[in-house]
């Protein structure tokens, strides 16, 4: 059996530590024997253990990726524990003890996409940096091609990354009386056409063009409802926004909503108004596991995610003309809204389900080990 020590900075359950969550749901068990190294009071520790893998808090990582005090302390642990892969994601601590250790395999997950700093694109820090990659881990799961494209312009060698792309569990239908409760709750009424944002309030995610495509379409005469799920240091900057337009009939800000599948399962298109850091968006594959068509910016990792014509839309980032021209396309035709319904489905199930991550992701493990 092969042991992994899976190492998560995480104190809340995000991006992430969902795809931690969906892997651990769908591991070999008879193959891999995981630990799951966590930061005290995790929000991630009873997920984990009601899972049936054990947890082992470490003090000092909350969102935090070195300290020397901390290397110590992974030290102490893999030699008790003994793994053949250390596994982590934004650890630099973890990845530093196991090469102490002499540990056989250490991988590093990259979840974000960011315009690289440009310093990093040149010489010699850009050689610097895929130095330290080269001496802290032997694999970089890569969660899009386009994150896959930021490391290799920071001096990361090819042939040390993989594009494994994130993968969820399917959101479950809803029933009618269920439908019509969730409904309620999110004041969407009989005729609405419901347009879902799952995202931090915070810049790049572009609730501004949120707003402005809500505000587009309803010039134009359609009954549509945005919702947007999350919370952020533009909270209430944004829900001040909508009030002062006039908008609070077809805009609203829910804040974070330990359900979000739910809106999910209710809304008729999932968007992504994002203009410089999406990686694979996990709130679009959900959507797509549903039947629900995309409409996203061409942002990072979400062309990956969404194919253009096929189960959904891909738009110039900040372009609320654009947004609302692909939403109109959706609600004026029926045809078109089923056939990039069933799109996504297909789409999904090719691409995006949590099997086909963990296949992907045991892969990289087993390769390491040989």
């Amino acid at each position: 059996m092969i042991r992994i020590l899976l190492v998560s900075s995480d104190s809340n359950i995000g991006g992430a530590g969902r795809v931690i969550l969906s892997y651990l749901e769908t591991c070999d068990r008879e193959k891999f024997n995981i630990l799951v190294a966590i930061p005290r009071d995790s929000l991630l520790k009873p997920r984990i253990e009601k899972l049936g893998f054990e947890t082992y808090e470490v003090d000092g990582i909350a969102e935090k990726s070195l300290s020397l005090k901390t290397v110590k302390s992974f030290v102490k642990l893999i030699k008790k524990y003994k793994p053949d892969i250390v596994h982590t994601n934004a650890c630099m601590s973890a990845r530093i003890a196991g090469r102490i250790c002499g540990v056989k395999g250490i991988v590093f997950t990259r979840h974000t996409v960011y315009p690289p700093k440009k310093m990093l694109t040149l010489f010699p820090f850009k050689q610097l940096n895929g130095l330290v990659n080269t001496l802290t881990c032997d694999r970089i799961i890569a969660v899009a091609d386009a994150a896959k494209e930021n490391l290799a312009q920071t001096g990361v060698k090819g042939d040390k990354i993989v594009v494994v792309l994130n993968g969820t569990k399917p959101i479950k239908p809803l029933g009618d009386t269920e439908v019509s409760a969730v409904k309620e709750r999110f004041g969407i009424k009989d005729g609405d056409f419901v347009c879902a944002l799952v995202a931090r309030l915070e810049d790049g995610k572009g609730h501004y063009y949120f707003i402005d495509t809500a505000e587009e379409l309803k010039k134009r005469g359609r009954q549509v409802k945005f919702v947007a799920a999350g919370t952020g240091s533009l909270e209430d900057e944004l829900r001040t926004e909508v009030k002062n337009r006039g908008l609070e009939d077809c805009v609203d800000f829910v804040g974070f909503i330990t359900d979000v599948e739910k809106l999910t399962a209710v809304c008729d298109v999932e968007l992504n108004c994002s203009y410089g850091c999406e990686a694979t968006s996990l709130a679009l594959v959900e959507a797509m596991s549903c039947k629900k068509p995309c409409v996203v910016t061409d942002s990072g990792g979400n062309s990956g995610v969404v194919e253009d014509g096929v189960s959904g839309f891909v738009v110039q980032p900040c372009d609320a003309f654009a947004m609302a021209d692909a939403i109109e396309k959706l609600i004026s035709d029926r045809q078109l809204y089923d056939e990039m319904s069933n799109g996504a489905l297909r789409v999904y199930n090719e691409k995006f389900t949590a099997e086909v991550m963990t296949k992907n992701t045991e892969r990289v493990y087993e390769e390491l080990i040989k």
